[in-house]
């Protein structure tokens, strides 16, 4: 009974944390909760699928926060979901046959690329411009959400830190208007697709869930809270600072697999 509760108790600091990190950077949350939860005793495939599913809940604690902001743009909001669910859905579909060795030291390389190139990319307060008209403009858009939407369903974690530099890159978006276009459409939309997939094929630990759940949702109001306060240039700091931890832990979790 007291395992329990203390085991309870691990789990709801650890999903607020992870989750108020993840809020206010654009991405991030199983640097810190998915290992959490390996190390409390679930393999992989149950900790991910666990995992997975509880990361829902953090697009709805942060949608309530930025809800009162007015900060989705619905025609972006429109290409992020018909454009990277697709995405999400064949990278699930695919994740079972990829070499997890590689797929992971791949993705540290990637994530780790993007903290360092955000630090040469200039933060705007304020959105600059609306969507274009150009086919090709949005076609090279779309085709980039597809490709992260693709990462998305076959990586454990942080491909939302993808598509917070691509909204911020590509669609000119300022750090704040990004992380909560990445919080609300990917955590809710996008990471629910991913879930529903990996549920019907993984076990999931749902015991777990509830505290979980509870963590994410106060760790992502309380978190996009603190971005909204303390404006664009800490949510870029820290989308920079948690991409460069997340890519060299990543980078060292596929080396060590793969010796």
């Amino acid at each position: 009974m007291i395992e329990g509760f203390l085991t309870q108790f691990l789990l709801g600091l650890i999903s607020i944390l992870s989750n108020f990190l993840s809020a206010f950077s654009g991405g991030g949350a199983g640097l810190i909760q998915l290992p959490a939860l390996i190390f409390l005793g679930l393999p992989f495939s149950k900790a991910l699928a666990t995992h997975k599913i509880a990361s829902v809940a953090l697009g709805f604690g942060a949608s309530i926060r930025h809800a009162k902001e007015k900060t989705l743009r619905p025609n972006i909001a429109k290409i992020i979901m018909l454009c990277g669910l697709p995405g999400v859905i064949v990278g699930a579909r695919l994740a079972i046959v990829l070499p997890g060795e590689f797929t992971t030291f791949f993705l540290g390389i990637l994530t780790l690329f993007l903290g360092i190139y955000s630090k040469e990319i200039k933060s705007y307060d304020k959105d600059l411009v609306d969507i274009t008209t150009s086919s090709t403009y949005i076609l090279v858009g779309c085709i980039g959400l597809f490709f992260i939407g693709f990462l998305n369903g076959s990586f454990s974690s942080g491909t939302g830190l993808f598509v917070t530099l691509w909204l911020v890159k590509w669609f000119r978006l300022s750090y704040i208007s990004a992380v909560a276009h990445t919080l609300i459409l990917v955590g809710v939309g996008w990471n629910s697709t991913g879930a529903i997939v990996l549920a019907l094929n993984n076990e999931v630990k749902w015991e777990w869930i509830p505290t979980l759940i509870l963590g994410s949702l106060i760790g992502g109001y309380i978190g996009a809270s603190f971005g909204i306060i303390n404006g664009e240039l800490i949510v870029k700091r820290s989308f920079e600072f948690i991409s460069i931890i997340m890519g060299l832990s990543l980078i060292g979790k596929g080396i060590i697999t793969m010796i």
